[in-house]
């Protein structure tokens, strides 16, 4: 069955409940054995037989759908989603969803909608919409999509539901709580981290302007506005009064995870993403289990000590609720911290740009020999020579006359770009070109696997230079695509992993664990053979920007990747760790650990294993780690566990101390 196939067949759907984007219907109602028996074969081919929807959803214009399951559909008057098994067709890919242990899932309205007038309940479901209709419960159906959001506008609307029908309540039992909103607002000194994240990303060069939805005292937006960039703000506290402006790019910063009523968190992200042109970055706090254990419970969230209202996310709960509530996919930028992208071609050049490689090429001052003239002509014109040449690397293509500033000047000499590259393109300079267009291809096989787990943009839609790109590079863009697929598929290949990890640290500065784990610091990614890099890139889907760290671990055998920050890790001789986020790819989860207390935040030993003898302080640093193990402070070479406590106290007990990169005697 083919997207237009599929189609046709949901447009002959006897009922259904509309959407925008998709319809949903009632198992009882699916009346076309073609599509029955094209979804049952999909269950088997997923050898997912046993999974037993009742609702499934039909998106109209992309091959792909979900299978519900709402435990108690005909029972309960607004029934909650329990499970969801997602298909998208066109990527391959499916994602089984769990909402049985969380406190706010979907909930479902109008089922009436989803049968056919035969359904025994038909009627029921007919009067039960039709009193939520008169109650005006619909009126807003950004909030009422979830549970809690569902039982605040029931409530706010002065309603009861008493056995799954509706009542209305002569007097509220009112919440004595008062939260403290405003307090939530913090002084700050330089931008906050998702702000970082876009400067290190090139989006607060001047060229793209941003407004901060819920600026708090608006210490961003005077830091923005200070460097010359176009920026704007409100806050329902500092600044009510100001306009709400649209911008390139919308910052949601840590606003959704104060906001104590659901409803109103759903309708936050959606008048934040309303105001954005390509792109609004949401981020909220992140905590654990045994944190939250600790903390006093209200609504789906917890009160402070400062009775503000804090709801606290794990990673992929934040992804949900974000997708969920906004129908847009929402990519990980690093922990806590999600980009969603309303232009798509500002969406695949964030995606794209990561993953390319930036390589110095070394200058080849000998000139082929062609003919004296030639030969005479290209050391003439060596500069203008050397500057395509390094732009053909860059490329590892031919670059089109746009993409070099020279062009002109290189047809005016030359004749043509075609002509100057034939005179150059034999011996060294034939295997450097060969070189370039090898690292180019992995960029891309890299880019197109990480492509698979999010909305593929059509060739089409993409940008020029990419269309040039994969035209050189690649048979076809579906030759590429089904490569790295193959290579996606590999990552689960243990011995695979293990014989690319050791052969990455033969060239890059790293510590491998023999069979178990390669450490390296994040700047080394992007060299590692292109297996590794699918499996970190796999990893940082979740995490974000690998580059927000500072050091990596590539677990070899149990599926996961370890990202690391640590305190001012480039100057510090024994930096200590502030931040672990593990990545678990098989259960698609994350653990994240902070370290706020700095006594527990244990040091980073041996670090000159992760530099090159061309860094800055190597060989200071490397004299300093050799120091420590000939004390017996460390016990050996490569990865280390040590408590700072007892690293300070082995340093005590000889009468040691560390200034700077050397070691004294108290």
């Amino acid at each position: 069955m083919n997207l237009e196939q599929f189609q046709l067949l949901i447009k002959d759907l006897p009922c259904g409940k509309l959407t925008p984007q998709a319809v949903y219907i009632h198992k009882s109602a699916l009346q076309n054995e073609q599509l029955t028996s094209f979804l049952n074969r999909i269950q088997s081919a997923l050898k997912l037989e046993d999974y037993d929807w009742n609702i499934a959803k039909f998106w109209k214009n992309d091959f792909k759908f979900s299978l519900l399951i709402y435990p108690n559909f005909s029972e309960e008057s607004y029934p909650a989603l329990a499970k969801s098994l997602f298909i998208d067709l066109d990527r391959k890919y499916h994602r089984l969803n769990d909402y049985l242990n969380t406190d706010n899932p979907p909930v479902l309205h109008r089922k009436e909608l989803m049968v056919t007038k035969e359904h025994p309940f038909y009627e029921e479901f007919l009067i039960i919409t039709q009193e939520g209709e008169q109650a005006g419960l619909y009126e807003n159906s950004r909030a009422i999509g979830f549970k809690l959001g569902w039982e605040s506008t029931i409530t706010s609307a002065g309603y009861e539901l008493v056995d799954g029908r509706l009542f209305r309540t002569s007097a509220l039992t009112n919440d004595d709580k008062k939260i403290d909103r405003h307090k939530t607002a913090i002084v700050r000194h330089g931008l906050s981290s998702p702000l970082k994240i876009l400067f290190n990303k090139g989006y607060l060069n001047g060229d793209y302007s941003v407004f901060d939805y819920g600026c708090g005292l608006g210490d961003d937006i005077s830091e923005l506005q200070a460097n010359g960039i176009d920026a704007s703000g409100w806050d329902p506290n500092f600044k009510p009064d100001a306009e709400l402006y649209n911008a390139d790019v919308v910052n949601l910063g840590f606003v959704l995870n104060v906001i104590e009523d659901v409803a109103e968190r759903i309708e936050a992200l959606h008048n934040a993403f309303a105001l954005s042109d390509k792109f609004l970055i949401v981020s909220c706090m992140l905590t654990s289990e045994s944190k939250l254990s600790q903390m006093t419970p209200y609504k789906d969230g917890v009160i402070t000590s400062r009775n503000t209202f804090q709801k606290y996310y794990f990673q992929s709960e934040l992804q949900l609720f974000i997708e969920d509530s906004l129908e847009k996919p929402a990519i990980s930028a690093g922990p806590g911290i999600f980009i969603i992208f309303k232009d798509e071609l500002e969406e695949q050049k964030y995606l794209s740009s990561k993953l390319r490689r930036h390589r110095q090429w070394t200058t080849l001052n000998k000139a082929p020999l062609k003919s004296e003239r030639n030969t005479l002509l290209l050391e003439k014109h060596h500069q203008l020579v050397e500057d395509y040449w390094n732009t053909v690397l860059t490329f590892g293509r031919l670059p089109a006359s746009d993409e070099f500033n020279e062009s002109k000047e290189v047809i005016n000499t030359f004749g043509s770009a075609k002509k100057l590259f034939n005179l150059l393109i034999n011996g060294e300079r034939k295997k450097q070109f060969e070189q370039a267009k090898a690292l180019r291809q992995e960029d891309y096989l890299v880019y197109f696997a990480l492509e698979l787990f999010s909305k593929r943009l059509p060739y089409k839609n993409m940008s020029e230079e990419k269309r040039r790109d994969i035209k050189a590079l690649f048979l076809s863009i579906n030759s590429g695509r089904e490569e790295a697929k193959e290579l996606l598929f590999q990552i689960a290949n243990n011995e695979l992993l293990q014989d690319s990890a050791l052969k990455a640290s033969k060239y890059i500065p790293s510590i491998y664990n023999a069979e178990h784990s390669l450490l390296l610091h994040a700047k080394y990614i992007n060299e590692l053979p292109v297996i590794l890099r699918i499996y970190a890139g796999a990893a940082a889907v979740m995490y974000g920007d690998w580059n927000e760290s500072d050091v990596i671990k590539v677990h070899l055998t149990s599926g996961k990747v370890t990202f690391m920050v640590y305190d001012d890790f480039l100057n510090k001789p024994i930096p200590r760790i502030v931040e672990r986020v593990k990545v678990k790819l098989a259960q698609q989860d994350i653990d994240y650990f902070d370290y706020v207390n700095e006594v527990k935040r244990p040091p980073l030993l041996n670090k000159h294993e992760f530099m090159t003898p061309k860094d800055e302080r190597y060989k200071d640093q490397q004299r300093l780690d050799k120091k420590l193990i000939k004390l017996g402070v460390v016990d050996a070479s490569g990865e280390q566990h040590m408590s700072m406590a007892e690293f300070n106290g082995k340093l005590a007990s000889l009468n040691k101390q560390i200034k700077g990169y050397r070691i004294y005697t108290i």
